[in-house]
C-alpha cells in the first residue's frame, strides 16, 4: 500500500468516517473527533499494508465500521475520565463541607502530601480512578492491602491530621 493509494482511500472515505464518528459519538465529546478520525486511518492503513483486509466488504463500510468502533472505545475512555473528575470534585467538596475545612484544603495534592507514602500512593492513584486490581498491581501489594490503606488514607484525611496512629 502506498502513500498515494492511501490517500485516494481518505480522500473518497472521509465523508463516511466523519459521519459515523459524529454518530457514534456524543457532542460533548465532539472535542475528540480529529482524534477518533486520526486513530481509524491509523488502524485502517495498518491492516491494509499487513494485508489484513479480506475484501469481505467494500473499504467504506469496513472504514465505517473501524470509526464506529473507534468512537465506542472514545466515548468509554472519555466517560471514564469525567466519572474521575466528578469523583476529584467530589473528594475536593466533602472537605469543603468539613468544619475543619480551611481554604487551602481544597488542593488535593496538598491533602495527599499530608499522608504517609504507603497511603498517599493508593490514594493517588485511586482519585485518578485506577482500579484497586491495577493499583496493586503497580504497586505489588494485595488487593486487600490496597483496601485497607485506601480505607485508612480516608480516615486520616478526615481527621485531618495525617499522622499514624
Amino acid at each position: 500500500m502506498t502513500e498515494t493509494e492511501f490517500a485516494a482511500i481518505v480522500g473518497r472515505t472521509k465523508k463516511i468516517v466523519l459521519a459515523a464518528v459524529r454518530k457514534h459519538l456524543p457532542a460533548r465529546f465532539y472535542h475528540a473527533i480529529d482524534d477518533v478520525v486520526q486513530e481509524t486511518y491509523l488502524r485502517g492503513y495498518r491492516h491494509l499494508a499487513g494485508g489484513r483486509f479480506r475484501n469481505e466488504s467494500t473499504v467504506e463500510s469496513w472504514l465505517y465500521a473501524i470509526a464506529r468502533n473507534e468512537s465506542l472505545r472514545m466515548n468509554k475512555k472519555l466517560a471514564r475520565e469525567e466519572e474521575k473528575a466528578e469523583r476529584a470534585a467530589g473528594l475536593q467538596m466533602s472537605y469543603a463541607t468539613d468544619p475543619g475545612y480551611r481554604e487551602d484544603d481544597m488542593d488535593l495534592g496538598a491533602l495527599f502530601d499530608r499522608l504517609p507514602e504507603k497511603f498517599r500512593a493508593v490514594m493517588v492513584l485511586k482519585a485518578q480512578g485506577i482500579s484497586e486490581k491495577e493499583i496493586a498491581r503497580q504497586l505489588r501489594i494485595n488487593t486487600g492491602t490496597v483496601k485497607s490503606r485506601f480505607s485508612r488514607g480516608k480516615e486520616l484525611l478526615q481527621k485531618g491530621s495525617g499522622e499514624v496512629i
